[in-house]
């Protein structure tokens, strides 16, 4: 576009910049495209299709402008410069009101348009009293919702039934309207001066209406970014309740102009039951709303939980048809182990999973109930202190997102239960109502035999991923050799498949053996007795039921989403780690990334100079000075002083890392999933807002009040 933009206009000025230049600094006016070529389906930005080239040029309008020939470059201002000069001119505009409106109308017959690069001088169109004074008042607005977005405030105040009749209390927006009038506000003070008491200063229409612009606006300076780097990926977290609704946190994966690998929240898209329309909304709303090009995606990763694996595997497929350069990967916070039970698709697994979590967060809702457990723990290993004090650690952390939780939790299952039994029978006062209730229920879900040898089989059956999981959210070159090792498992797990008579035998036997340490009863699960009414055949043993409705479904299940997650393109990509160079030291830098580089080919700037550029970049590793340690992670190479001096190694390690198997080297740019977590404890789900939680997680992002007020007048006239 900028190449036909040049040779059209006939800019011999312009003709020995690079296109990269000529991007960065010039801009083409809008006039020069035809109407077909332009989307205007955003009201924030005029965006160009992707076939969009310039072809209306008029080369003679100049000659009879003698203005037009003195360009003028366009000089970048600092923000007070923009609002220093902004002031000046609409107080110049109310000065000499009637002047500048005559001049304007004998200029206006005369006003010619320029060429692309090049701006006008153009008059300020001066804004009467009342034009000036409503956007005064607007930003005023928006600077309160703004505020409140930041600070977690949420919008609705007292509730209705808490008040006395005839009591009225203003919300939380109208409250800080009035003390921002209190505290002399003249545009409000204006404004509301002869409006009745308990009448809404702003209705709720108008506040949803302003807090969308607020969210797409603060979430544009974040897309401008992505779209500037060209090259991302598409990372979901756990369906969360907003409002009573289910919504799916959205997180993009870009690395910015200082070659730091980002994550950051962009939103929240509400969740359908339906897979297929699920995908639709989840294509369309990155695509056509938020303005990202999918053709730049390299990479996938969905968190779920339990029960919602299978629906958003099926977004995956849909985005992989469409744009099969979008790895689908696991996602670097996130345990492998955890991540594959929780797709399993069998019901004890998910509830298992449930009341693990609910243990979890029992015990670290209550410190003096961790100091119960700690008591239960050294008495049932006074023999094994090491162990004792290793458990105790554990159960101070998030141990639910390990990748051995089920080992733990096996290793830990009689301390819960003789905790949690000596909570309901203390007759003391020492614990609320609701400590004595939840431990009651948890005592009773951990005894429950069906439980048991659900957490004992899992144990077993991830016992085989566990080190290769661990591995993939280790170093560099951790990661680059589990690629290697996925043949060992997927061999391990196939050899289990074909012995799972004898391998089940012996889990079922590890279950018994828990479940009569604790003195529970071996029998066939309560709801299956039910459901077959006394008619099940008398050969149905609890060994073989749960060797048919567990061990199997779930094994067969682990080996295809193996196959799934690492398919040959993610695991092509991942040899590419051997670009890193601690990673090429301890292969002797004997590699041969080109022969895997291939599915990135369109993606470097000078591909047939790959080869050459791969020898000079392990002749300068191999080669090296005594004293030069060699970079361990791709951050680190991003960051060399010369990683320009090899375009095409610069291009592959930025779309490596952008795979969202690959975790974020340095922490202060990984904090949008962090802070996402913050916000979801922090507020209680009916006073959850998708709007104010974008303008809270990314409070440190730069804000225009100027822009949010055109774009409401302009959407809302």
């Amino acid at each position: 576009r900028c190449q036909r933009w040049v040779e059209n206009c006939r800019r011999a000025d312009l003709e020995d910049k690079t296109p990269d230049q000529l991007n960065k600094h010039y801009r083409l006016c809008a006039k020069h495209f035809e109407t077909s070529m332009i989307c205007r389906s955003s009201p924030y930005r005029t965006v160009l299709r992707d076939n969009a080239v310039p072809t209306i040029f008029d080369l003679t309008s100049h000659l009879n402008n003698p203005h037009s020939r003195h360009r003028k470059r366009i000089k970048e201002l600092s923000e007070e410069e923009i609002r220093t000069l902004k002031q000046q001119k609409i107080d110049e505009a109310f000065e000499r009101k009637q002047a500048i409106q005559e001049s304007n109308e004998n200029n206006e017959q005369n006003t010619v348009s320029e060429e692309g690069g090049e701006e006008q001088e153009e008059k300020a169109v001066p804004l009467t009293l009342e034009e000036r004074e409503n956007k005064d008042y607007l930003k005023s607005l928006f600077e309160i919702l703004i505020l409140m977005g930041k600070q977690n405030i949420p919008l609705d105040g007292h509730n209705v039934d808490e008040l006395p009749e005839g009591i009225f209390a203003s919300d939380n927006f109208q409250a800080l309207l009035e003390y921002r009038i209190n505290g002399g506000d003249e545009v409000l003070r204006k404004r509301f001066e002869m409006t009745a008491v308990n009448l809404e200063y702003c209705s709720k229409t108008q506040q949803k209406q302003m807090l969308e612009i607020c969210e797409n606006c603060v979430r544009e300076e974040t897309l401008r970014e992505v779209r500037d780097s060209h090259f991302f990926s598409i990372v979901t977290d756990e369906v969360v309740d907003i409002a009573g609704e289910e919504h799916l946190p959205v997180l993009v994966r870009f690395v910015d102009d200082s070659h730091n690998l980002r994550e950051e929240f962009v939103g929240f898209l509400p969740y359908e039951a339906d897979p297929e329309i699920l995908a639709v909304k989840f294509h369309s709303t990155i695509t056509e709303k938020w303005g990202l090009n999918m053709e730049y995606c390299r990479g996938q990763a969905y968190i779920v939980s339990s029960g919602f694996a299978s629906k958003m595997k099926v977004v995956a497929t849909r985005l992989l048809e469409k744009y099969p350069q979008a790895v689908y990967t696991l996602c670097s916070s996130c345990a492998l182990n955890v991540w594959l039970a929780k797709s399993v698709p069998v019901v004890g697994v998910s509830i298992a999973l449930g009341t693990i979590e609910e243990v979890c967060c029992l015990f670290n809702q209550s410190p003096q109930l961790l100091v119960e457990l700690d008591n239960t723990i050294s008495a049932l290993f006074q023999d094994n202190d090491e162990k004792g004090n290793e458990l105790k650690k554990i159960c101070r952390s998030q141990w639910t997102g390990r990748h051995d939780t089920f080992e733990v939790l096996v290793d830990l299952l009689q301390a819960l239960v003789l905790c949690l039994d000596a909570v309901t029978s203390d007759l003391s006062v020492r614990w609320s109502n609701f400590i004595l209730g939840r431990a009651f229920v948890l005592s009773s879900a951990l005894t429950d035999f069906d439980f048991i040898v659900t957490i004992v089989i899992m144990k077993n059956v991830l016992s085989f991923t566990r080190a290769f999981g661990r591995n993939l959210q280790g170093q560099t070159s951790d990661v680059f050799f589990a690629a290697g090792s996925l043949t060992a498992v997927l061999h391990s797990l196939n050899e289990v498949m074909e012995n799972i008579e004898v391998y089940h035998e012996f889990w079922f036997e590890e279950a018994t053996n828990l479940a009569t340490k604790l003195d529970v009863q071996i029998k066939l699960p309560g709801k299956f007795r039910r459901a077959q009414q006394g008619n099940y055949d008398p050969d149905m043993t609890s060994e073989n039921y749960y060797k048919e409705i567990l061990s199997v479904p779930t094994l067969e299940h682990i080996i295809q989403e193996l196959k799934d997650i690492f398919s040959e393109q993610h695991l092509k990509a991942l040899k590419c780690l051997s670009l890193v160079p601690s990673v090429m030291g301890q292969l002797k830098f004997n590699t041969s990334e080109e022969h895997h580089a291939d599915m990135f080919k369109n993606d470097l700037p000078n591909p047939d100079t790959l080869s050459a550029e791969l020898h000079c970049w392990r002749i300068k590793w191999k080669h090296r000075g005594k004293d030069i340690e060699l970079p361990a992670t791709i951050y680190e190479a991003l960051h060399l002083p010369d990683i320009k001096f090899f375009p095409n190694v610069y291009a592959l390690l930025k779309v490596l890392c952008l795979l969202p198997v690959m975790k974020v080297e340095n922490e202060k740019y990984g904090i949008g999933r962090k802070r996402l977590k913050a916000y979801l404890k922090n507020t209680l789900t009916g006073q959850r807002s998708s709007n104010l939680a974008l303008l809270n997680i990314n409070f440190d992002i730069k804000h225009d009040l100027d822009l949010m007020v055109d774009t409401y007048i302009k959407l809302y006239p």
